[in-house]
């Protein structure tokens, strides 16, 4: 009954015209809008639209929320659900917005913790998922990331690559997937990139992707998502195989999707960013 109502409430959300000035804001602050297809873009809408409804939003260190940057943040982290089976991040219930990079307040030892061990000082942030908590989110960075989809270089997406990640209730690189063969394959091949990044990133040397996707493979699966939609076609080049897999689980092709034609102002400079 409980899911009866839910969808009822998410069909009548999605029957109500999308704001012309959301689409707007879409249009100027994520650079992907202007690859998708008239029906993805629809569906992205409509995403967007229940998205927003249906997560609490909670803006901090003086941030006022507006409707640009819930739009901004929302159909970024519904792009990376175009082709998934989904319920909406059904483990996202908050979202808190920063505006500039924060430090967070140092992590407490747990009860059972041995005390007399160092704990990791805080370090600052653009972004955090938390597997029992909400995604924090760090607004400018969110909207330079959006703008500038070249870069490599996207918060939303890293952040909500974790917290499809935790949908099967650990952190560990492995989202849930369809069937044991595709276990086998992601297991493989993520595996194996992953130990040629740390291998290469132990020596000093530079890779595709960035050396923050070495720390784990949790932040392994993060990363190469953001290169995935941002750059497609330069892990094409590299890794192969890695986008393959990644092409198989999001049920997308960024890659060809870069090849037709660019709406007008697509091309874009860079920019940096860092995540945990």
């Amino acid at each position: 009954m409980f899911r009866w109502f839910v969808n009822r409430r998410r069909k009548k959300l999605t029957r109500t015209p999308f704001p012309s000035l959301w689409e707007d804001i879409i249009r100027s602050n994520v650079g992907h809008y202007c690859f998708l297809e008239d029906a993805e873009r629809a569906h992205l809408r409509a995403l967007t639209q229940v998205f927003i409804a249906e997560k609490y939003w909670v803006g901090a260190g003086g941030l006022e929320l507006t409707d640009e940057i819930r739009v901004t943040i929302a159909a970024q982290a519904c792009l990376i659900l175009l082709g998934l089976p989904h319920n909406y991040y059904k483990n996202v219930k908050s979202i808190i917005v920063y505006p500039s990079t924060v430090v967070p307040p140092p992590r407490k030892p747990g009860f059972f913790e041995n005390t007399m061990a160092p704990v990791d000082p805080a370090h600052p942030i653009i972004g955090q998922a938390f597997r029992r908590g909400p995604v924090i989110i760090i607004w400018d960075a969110a909207l330079r990331g959006g703008r500038h989809p070249k870069s490599g270089h996207n918060v939303i997406y890293h952040e909500f690559a974790h917290k499809l990640d935790m949908l099967d209730g650990s952190t560990d690189g492995t989202p849930t997937l369809r069937d044991r063969a595709e276990y086998r394959d992601w297991v493989q091949t993520c595996s194996h990139e992953y130990l040629r990044l740390k291998s290469r990133t132990e020596k000093g040397k530079k890779s595709f992707l960035d050396a923050y996707a070495a720390t784990n493979e949790a932040e392994f699966f993060a990363v190469a998502t953001e290169q995935f939609f941002d750059q497609p076609r330069l892990m094409i080049k590299h890794a192969p195989d890695l986008y393959r897999v990644l092409k198989k689980y999001y049920r997308q092709d960024p890659s060809g999707r870069v090849s037709r034609n660019y709406c007008e102002g697509e091309e874009k400079a860079p920019g940096k960013g860092l995540h945990s």
